[in-house]
């Protein structure tokens, strides 16, 4: 599907293995993931859908990667938005996201994310110094992505209701169990998640949570519309997760399947799945 010139992507990464070592690339599966990838490569990809922007996330726990993703901002047009990774729990978070909005590129610095789904404490959002990280995000008026697994989603909605002033974007709908087939506790969840007005999602991730021996865009559908009808299109936005998707589709094939997961939807709100939500959640 090619869609209208202006559209948006809400999640996409890069990394460079001569500069930093992806160490969650491990294994036989991922190993096609296991080279460079870089904005270069994608952005063909990308025009070629009619995607225009995109919000560049991060991928490791390591401080210096911001930086380099805001230099890259404010070197490629594509990139309309940084989702960067500082420490939450520092006492002085306030101070470094003050610090990287000065670094080159830093207007472009958006929101903060951390790889919860890695963390062993399923109340890792409610701990004290995390809960005072949130508050220093939501003062800089960044948003905060939720990168987590289906048992950490009542605890996103607690962060949510006690940070009512913070936006809290769910990355690749709390990555459902689709495999499986059983959507439960996870559609429940997710529904009680998007309760809390302060909360987006991005319909991004589907392709790879999929079960590897074959699927169908029928498998994913009952997921994405959970997610539309929940949160609705003024409060959802796609993501390609690539280069992630390419162990499974082509970028091209991930916009094509976004758009028949959302065929039922008017104009209107495509638009705002495929461009307005990003734009106004993350102030491309």
């Amino acid at each position: 599907m090619t869609v209208r010139t202006g559209a948006v992507d809400a999640h996409h990464h890069v990394w460079d293995l001569s500069v930093r070592d992806q160490d969650w690339i491990t294994g036989p599966e991922l190993a096609p993931l296991r080279r460079n990838f870089t904005v270069e490569g994608l952005e063909p990809e990308a025009r070629a859908v009619g995607v225009s922007r995109t919000v560049l996330v991060q991928t490791v726990t390591v401080a210096e990667e911001t930086p380099e993703f805001l230099a890259l901002a404010e070197e490629h047009d594509l990139i309309g938005g940084v989702v960067g990774w500082t420490d939450l729990t520092s006492p002085d978070v306030a101070d470094e996201l003050a610090r990287l909005r000065e670094l080159p590129g830093g207007r472009y610095l958006k929101g903060i994310r951390h790889q919860v789904q890695g963390e062993p404490d399923p109340e890792w959002l409610s701990r004290p110094d995390v809960r005072r990280g949130l508050t220093a995000v939501a003062a800089a008026g960044l948003v905060y992505d939720l990168v987590v697994l289906p048992h950490q989603l009542p605890a996103c909605t607690r962060a949510a209701a006690a940070l009512p002033d913070l936006t809290f974007v769910l990355d690749h709908l709390g990555k459902p169990p689709i495999a499986s087939g059983e959507p439960e506790p996870w559609a429940c969840d997710t529904k009680a998640l998007a309760a809390r007005p302060n909360t987006v999602c991005k319909l991004s991730g589907l392709v790879t949570e999929a079960d590897p021996r074959g699927w169908t865009v029928a498998d994913l559908a009952p997921y994405g519309d959970t997610v539309l009808d929940a949160f609705g299109p003024g409060r959802l936005m796609f993501g390609s997760d690539w280069p992630v998707c390419t162990l499974v589709a082509s970028y091209a094939e991930v916009i094509d399947i976004a758009g028949q997961l959302t065929e039922k939807l008017d104009a209107g709100e495509r638009q705002e799945v495929f461009a307005g939500t990003a734009t106004r959640v993350y102030g491309l």
